[in-house]
């Protein structure tokens, strides 16, 4: 049996580089705030997000279908070096920015079919820290972690179906956030 596995690695942008690719994604990437079906019901994703990739590469969750676009150069950056790092493929990054602290990401997995069983999500953080929440599905336990400027969460294994995560709102004053999460996505 596959066990489920986190690996959080601070520091895995140096700070500079971090705050340079934050300004720059921000106002380089293709934002778009789409409407997700929740419950049932249409309503506004509480954040920007935006879908790069491999040709071939169509993902959906909650409703939405993602067509990708064409790498940003960046982004085709950060792919080569989480593979090098990771010894891992990825075709596909999905782009989330947090404008503020009523942005937010609720309670989900990312376990839809096209990334196959058990897979690797390799997500970098820059901007602001926010608070990131894994819940055990049976336990209901709780883990947290404060994601910084720079770093890189990994979830693998059986984390997508043993686990959910968030990530909650806050009430503090915070500009910016933007997650880069990588993944492989399989061609249906």
């Amino acid at each position: 049996m596959t066990p489920s596995l986190v690996r959080y690695i601070p520091g895995f942008l140096c700070k500079a580089e971090s705050s340079l690719l934050l300004e720059a994604l921000r106002s380089e990437l293709k934002w778009e705030q789409r409407d997700i079906r929740l419950f049932g019901r249409k309503v506004a994703q509480p954040r920007l997000t935006c879908w790069y990739g491999d040709k071939g590469t169509e993902y959906g969750y909650s409703g939405v279908r993602l067509e990708p676009f064409a790498w940003h150069p960046e982004l085709q950056r950060l792919r080569n070096a989480l593979e090098n790092e990771l010894q891992h493929p990825f075709n596909a990054v999905l782009a989330n920015a947090y404008r503020n602290g009523r942005d937010s990401m609720g309670w989900h997995s990312d376990n839809e079919p096209e990334l196959g069983a058990d897979p690797m999500i390799a997500s970098i953080s820059l901007g602001e820290n926010r608070r990131f929440l894994l819940r055990h599905r049976a336990s209901k336990k709780i883990t947290e972690y404060h994601l910084e400027s720079g770093s890189l969460l990994v979830m693998q294994g059986k984390v997508q179906s043993d686990y959910q995560h968030s990530l909650p709102k806050t009430v503090r004053e915070i500009g910016w956030r933007i997650n880069l999460t990588y993944r492989q996505v399989f061609r249906r």
